[in-house]
């Protein structure tokens, strides 16, 4: 099963015809609608701590929107530095 940062929230129709999924490492920007996350996990943060952290791997989110999330700089995947 995904983890809610590796999935895009659109349907596979509206995929298909998106100009920000155009590979799989492409990012959906914030301002989609079909970005915007529901979850109860999902949780802004402005903590320099958590946004700053180097060793949060960025790349596997498939949303801008999980960059500021809580849920996703603190269990998301890492990387070593």
């Amino acid at each position: 099963m995904a983890v809610c940062w590796q999935t895009r929230e659109c349907e596979p129709d509206i995929i298909g015809a998106c100009p920000h999924a155009v590979t799989e490492r492409d990012m959906c920007p914030s301002r989609c609608t079909f970005s915007i996350c529901d979850r109860e996990t999902h949780v802004m943060t402005t903590d320099p701590a958590l946004v700053f952290d180097p060793t949060v791997d960025r790349d596997a989110a498939r949303k801008q929107s999980c960059l500021y999330c809580e849920h996703f700089l603190i269990h998301g995947p890492r990387r070593e530095i």
